[in-house]
């Protein structure tokens, strides 16, 4: 008998679960269930294609008995099996991101972290909500060896060999003494009818049941050993609609995504003809938790005819489509046919293709309800505009659901659409301030001359906004400028200033240039600002878009710093002030200054704040001398 200890975050996680408050338990039954599944799944596939296997006796089925006296519950299925490694690397550590994730969320207060228990497929673990000790006996079906993996969720494990006469596994509970509800057939079949009735392979429960036999003195009572089969063991996407229920849809969604509440929407859709297939695609309330992680897992699971595939191929749907849970079973793929044939695969390309169709036109039809939309936008915004990025075939439509705030808009978030209606007359463009403080934006001295014009300006804030909205020249034939731009100026017929002006400022323009130096590109006169002295705009040169895109990428090492033009307000009075001025020490001290007020006004970060607030005081104590 072998000895090993537990990783630990599986420590942590089995103090959680041991010591949990958690109301909603009956999960582990769901847990362990699915796990059967899994098995059963992937030993299906392997006797339809691995020649080694295919001549496997092989009856997929899980089972449930339980014993009252002994306080057992055991959880047996018929499905693939685990050797000594597979147990260690199974049950001894964690290796999904998930479950970590998991645990990066616990507070340390059980009575909250248990409330996490449900939003999670914790898996195998759970069961120690429920038992003082767990035994799984087990055996690969390619191996004639078994092993029993016993412990008591303290810390250690223990790996011995045994005797199996089949392949698959038996996880036998022994229940804690609170926890008698579980040694109960109506219990059982109750959590399995909630959960797992969908499970596409049949569920048996085994149970005693007492009844009487002769007449009189001689009456007694005698057990009776029954089984019974206790889930639908239908696939239920492979049903008709009609014949589908709503709390049917709903509770099948929450066995396939381990999520407590109910789907947002979902969609069901056969396909018949030249090609064969189903989906039934699911749109949550609330975003995963592993939504923007790199390694985030797909919960798209392929069938082929109602045989599993795979569910961690992120080329089913698109990328920026992670958040939908679902099924897609085709009749038309081979079923041994391997992931580098799916990333190839001319069926599911289509299939794809009208997926995505079909889930974005369902994701549009839920713009009818103002406040479910609302409620979707904000959990999945951002993924959407991943989408305006990357999904060209689909960009027209991706545009109809995004949603920006405006100067107009007090606080709410507008489609492109609803800001088009409502343009004033004869005006050239739809228009737009980007940033990364929504804010700072909202008070920018860039706003001022469209405010006076009445012109509606979008609030691009989200940090992927600079990233993606480059990629957006026009809506609806009608082109999307930044005000910061040279055209926005032009449209508004406001682009030139004054020769006699211009001549007036020259010397003071060329005392800002040479104290600035090579932090801006070019100072000049802004036919843009009303109340502020200055602000900041991107270069002219058509390369800054592009470094400040590799910088969002992360390539800062391959992108050189675009540097801003420093425009300034003729009409200040602190540059009108200043032209008269012969201290060109002073003049250096208020140009710097004046950059930096424009750059955090912008939502920019200063290089040298130290200095800042040197040049600052400086002036401050000069004000107040005599």
């Amino acid at each position: 008998m072998a000895k090993h200890t537990f990783q630990t975050e599986v420590n942590q996680l089995l103090d959680l679960m041991i010591h949990s408050l958690y109301s909603n338990k009956e999960i582990f039954l769901r847990e362990l269930i699915s796990n059967a599944s899994d098995a059963l799944d992937k030993l299906q596939y392997l006797t339809l294609t691995d020649e080694k296997l295919k001549s496997l006796q092989f009856v997929p089925r899980i089972d449930i008995a339980f014993d009252s006296e002994k306080r057992t519950l055991t959880i047996n299925d018929s499905g693939i099996g685990m050797n000594e490694q597979d147990l260690i690397e199974n049950l001894g550590t964690i290796a999904k991101s998930g479950t970590k994730n998991f645990l990066s969320k616990l507070s340390g207060d059980k009575k909250k972290d248990s409330a996490l228990i449900g939003q999670f497929g914790v898996g195998f673990y759970s069961a120690f909500m429920v038992a003082s000790k767990i035994i799984v006996t087990t055996k690969k079906a390619d191996s004639n060896e078994a092993f029993a993996w016993i412990s008591d969720g303290s810390g250690e494990f223990e790996i011995e060999k045994c005797e199996k006469e089949s392949q698959g596994s038996e996880i036998k509970l022994y229940l804690k003494d609170e926890e008698a509800e579980f040694l109960s057939r109506w219990r059982i079949e109750e959590i399995v009818k909630k959960y797992s009735d969908h499970i596409p392979f049949p569920i048996f429960l085994h149970y005693s049941e007492t009844k009487e036999e002769g007449e009189g003195a001689n009456k007694k009572e005698v057990k009776e050993e029954k089984c019974e089969q206790i889930n639908a063991a239908s696939a239920l996407w492979r049903l008709a609609k009609k014949d589908i229920k709503d709390e049917e849809y709903k509770e099948f969604y929450k066995s396939l995504s381990y999520d407590t509440t109910e789907p947002l929407k979902w969609i069901h859709t056969k396909v018949e003809g030249s090609m064969e297939y189903t989906t039934l695609f699911y749109i949550p309330q609330t975003a995963p938790f592993d939504l923007y992680h790199a390694n985030y897992k797909s919960h798209i699971k392929l069938y082929v005819k109602r045989v599993f595939i795979t569910d961690d191929d992120k080329e089913l749907l698109p990328t920026y489509l992670r958040f939908i849970r679902g099924i897609i079973d085709s009749e038309d793929l081979p079923l041994n046919v391997s992931r580098e044939i799916l990333q190839q695969n001319r069926i599911l390309a289509n299939i794809k293709s009208a997926s995505t169709k079909k889930i974005l036109g369902e994701i549009e039809g839920l713009q009818k309800d103002e406040e479910s939309y609302e409620k979707f936008y904000k959990e999945f915004g951002r993924c959407i505009k991943e989408g305006v990025y990357s999904d060209f075939e689909n960009k027209e439509k991706l545009l109809e659901l995004l949603r920006f705030q405006s100067t107009k808009s007090e606080g709410k978030e507008i489609s492109f659409k609803q800001y088009k209606e409502r343009m004033i007359k004869d005006q050239k463009a739809l228009y737009y301030l980007e940033g990364e403080d929504l804010e700072l934006l909202k008070s920018s001295p860039l706003l001022d001359t469209f405010k006076k014009k009445d012109i509606e300006v979008l609030f691009f804030g989200d940090e992927i906004d600079a990233f993606v909205m480059p990629m957006v020249t026009e809506y609806d034939k009608m082109p999307l400028r930044s005000i910061t731009s040279k055209e926005a100026l032009e449209d508004l017929g406001e682009v030139k200033i004054e020769e006699k002006v211009q001549e007036k400022f020259k010397g003071l323009l060329e005392g800002f240039k040479e104290a600035l130096g090579d932090e801006v590109s070019d100072v000049r006169l802004s036919a843009r600002l009303v109340d502020a002295p200055s602000c900041i705009v991107e270069s002219d040169d058509k390369n800054a878009a592009m470094l400040k895109m590799m910088r969002q990428m992360g390539l800062q090492d391959n992108a050189p710093e675009s540097k801003p033009i420093l425009e300034l307000n003729p009409s200040h009075a602190i540059l009108t002030q200043l032209l008269d001025s012969k201290d060109t020490g002073k003049v250096a001290q208020i140009a710097h200054l004046l950059l930096e007020e424009a750059k955090l006004l912008g939502g920019g970060k200063l290089k040298d704040v130290n200095a800042f607030v040197k040049r600052l005081n400086a002036l401050l104590q000069e004000s107040l001398k005599g």
